[in-house]
């Protein structure tokens, strides 16, 4: 399946019979609307959130374009309206089979300069919150859908395993979700529920917009990485294919870094 971006999705039946909840589609560059492509690509019926009207008016035709059944308003910050948008997943649902989740925000003056002299307190805690807490409390909402099983999946960076310029709070914001995703992982194992993180090479989102300097680290994990190629938007949705299909059996607790190399390179080829 050829999405609009170029991006191209192969179709079949993996998902056939899975329902799942889509959680951070921003626009159609975002990694969650990729891995959403996907996974309707195989089958899989979805849900949506978004946040406030200007976001709704983006999400909305995208998740109407693979069929979702469920389009709902989700502020990951408020208890009541991620208990509303629960208690209509689970109405349209019943229960489900794999939650994507990718959700993150710091404040942009803070994604610059010195991480030790640009961050306030009341910023580091909104990141957390927004992008670390809101995995464990979907996790928690999420499990209660899951009678069967299933699978949950996060977004997140090398930022969080290295000091990256600029990256700054959303790094150790990163670190902390991925810590999040093993103990989670430990806890809902036991119910048969699987949770991961994929670790993504710099791709040309909103996100990395919001980074100064964020249009370079493409270019730098490109020349860096041991592929001499840019993070493909359907490797990302691939790994989440297989992480949310049967195909993960006995798969949790991982960080699943999807940067074609990048992360485990060292120096660059030295020049004569």
């Amino acid at each position: 399946m050829a999405s609009d971006s170029g991006w191209t999705f192969p179709t079949g039946d993996l998902m056939k019979g899975k329902k799942g909840l889509i959680l951070g589609v921003a626009n159609s560059n975002s990694i969650a609307w990729g891995i959403a492509q996907q996974l309707a690509a195989q089958g899989a019926e979805l849900a949506f959130t978004y946040l406030g009207e200007g976001l709704e008016r983006r999400v909305r035709p995208l998740a109407e374009s693979v069929g979702a059944r469920l389009i709902v308003q989700a502020d990951v910050t408020d208890d009541a309206s991620m208990d509303a948008a629960f208690a209509e997943l689970e109405k349209t649902f019943g229960t489900i089979d794999f939650v994507v989740h990718s959700v993150a925000f710091a404040n942009k003056n803070e994604l610059q300069g010195s991480f030790v002299d640009n961050t306030t307190r009341d910023s580091f805690l909104l990141a957390m919150n927004i992008s670390v807490f809101s995995f464990v409390d979907v996790a928690r909402r999420a499990a209660k859908l899951m009678p069967n099983g299933g699978a949950m999946i996060t977004m997140t960076y090398l930022g969080a395993e290295r000091a990256i310029p600029n990256y700054n709070t959303m790094g150790v914001a990163k670190a902390g979700l991925e810590a999040a995703t093993r103990y989670i992982a430990r806890d809902l194992g036991p119910k048969g529920i699987r949770v991961n993180a994929i670790s993504a090479g710099a791709m040309r989102t909103l996100s990395l917009a919001g980074i100064s300097g964020g249009r370079g680290m493409i270019a730098q994990g490109r020349a860096m990485s041991a592929m001499k190629e840019d993070t493909s938007m359907e490797g990302v949705a691939g790994c989440a294919l297989w992480l949310c299909s049967d195909l993960g059996f006995s798969t949790t607790g991982e960080v699943v870094h999807v940067d074609a190399g990048f992360h485990m390179m060292g120096l660059g080829d030295a020049e004569d």
